[in-house]
């Protein structure tokens, strides 16, 4: 969900998540993570742009962007 929402490739993630594009295919069909893995995503994504929710809609959503910040 938070790579279609932020229109990144396999490889883009990959990249910014610094693990291989084969451990991002193997995680989107459900094939478990370590923990270190998990924390490079989400710490890539949150830097991409994604921010985590909680609560009683659990997800991923877009945040919102600063204009005062460009």
């Amino acid at each position: 969900m938070a790579r279609a929402a932020l229109r990144m490739s396999v490889r883009d993630v990959a990249a910014a998540a610094h693990v291989s594009p084969n451990t991002i295919s193997r995680i989107e069909a459900d094939h478990p993570a370590n923990s270190s893995t998990l924390m490079a995503l989400r710490n890539a994504f949150e830097t991409a742009g994604v921010e985590f929710t909680n609560g009683d809609a659990p997800g991923v959503r877009l945040r919102a962007r600063d204009d005062a910040k460009g």
